[in-house]
């Protein structure tokens, strides 16, 4: 096959943790172009992709649906379900279309169905990814370690002057991402304020990351979260991509189980993330797959944080033990 598509339009670490796939895709097929179809706010984080030859924004398919027909693509994944998508890859005459038969669209536009429950397995989630393939008639499900193995990730865009010139005022830089948009279980902000205080002494350098919005959260629910004089506070202050370059320059980052995590660990950055043990949003189904990311989950059947808010489990990991493991990243 010589342009094969990818379509996973939702969010950051679900498009991370596809870049395997797209790596296996292009050893497996030496002269093909793997292209991606995703959501135009992942843009940068999929060009940072070295397994990915061209990137589509679903935005643009919508507005002109002729889109794909020049492409030749001969082959579609669709990782993440998605309707319009399926329906404008088979008016395309896309030859092989491959998805999932637990959606009712695709008996109407995917001609090749593959039976299988990602809520149910015991799989990850990049290992899922995998089992439609077999619609290619490829039957292998690499290791979590090969799957990390896979991952080639490079930042594209330069940092702003006026970040850099923040940031080179530090030495060790420890990213903290608290929040998490309400899409994950997260440790708590005095938590993280208190890991902030523990690196300054130590003379690491805590650099804040989030969107504008969640920056204003944080203030709303801590008022004297960014007085320490030398925390350095980049919330909503860079683009995706440079938030990318900002990561490949920094020397580990702590967070909950959302995209800056998956990118810190598609780079080899050392992480840190917090997970509840209750399905499907557990460690094992969801953790990043670089080799020197940490995961902090208990190992217990739990249904009380299940319904929603605060994670009991997650409050259990104090601030000394996030701290002992960022001093051992260098040891």
């Amino acid at each position: 096959m010589k342009n094969i598509l990818i379509s996973r339009t939702d969010n950051l670490g679900d498009v991370v943790l596809t870049f395997p796939l797209a790596a296996y895709l292009k050893h497996h097929f030496p002269n093909s172009r793997i292209l991606f179809l995703g959501k135009k706010y992942t843009s940068d984080l999929i060009k940072a992709c070295n397994s990915i030859d061209e990137f589509i924004s679903k935005e643009s398919l919508i507005e002109d649906s002729s889109l794909l027909k020049s492409k030749d693509i001969e082959a579609v994944l669709f990782v993440y379900p998605d309707k319009e998508v399926a329906k404008i890859c088979k008016e395309s005459r896309i030859a092989v279309r491959v998805g999932t038969s637990h959606r009712f669209f695709h008996w109407l536009y995917a001609n090749k169905r593959i039976s299988f429950s990602r809520k149910k397995s015991d799989l990850h989630e990049a290992q899922l990814n995998f089992k439609l393939l077999e619609g290619l008639k490829i039957k292998e499900i690499p290791s979590i370690e090969t799957l990390g193995n896979l991952l080639d990730v490079s930042p594209k865009s330069e940092i702003p002057r006026v970040v850099q010139s923040e940031l080179d005022k530090g030495k060790k830089k420890i990213i903290l991402h608290p929040k998490s948009k309400g899409s994950a279980r997260e440790w708590p902000l005095q938590n993280y304020f208190s890991l902030a205080g523990k690196l300054i002494s130590a003379g690491f350098t805590p650099v804040i990351t989030g969107t504008k919005e969640e920056g204003q959260k944080i203030r709303n629910e801590q008022e004297d979260f960014f007085s320490l004089p030398e925390m350095v506070d980049l919330t909503g202050k860079v683009t995706l991509g440079e938030l990318i370059s900002v990561i490949a320059a920094s020397d580990g980052l702590v967070a909950c189980s959302t995209g800056p995590l998956h990118i810190a660990s598609a780079l080899g950055i050392h992480t840190i993330g917090f997970y509840p043990s209750i399905k499907p949003m557990h460690a094992g189904r969801w953790k990043p797959i670089g080799k020197f990311s940490t995961v902090l989950s208990l190992d217990k059947e739990c249904f009380d944080c299940a319904k929603g808010g605060n994670c009991a489990c997650i409050e259990t990991f104090k601030t000394d033990k996030v701290f002992e493991t960022i001093e051992g990243w260098n040891k």
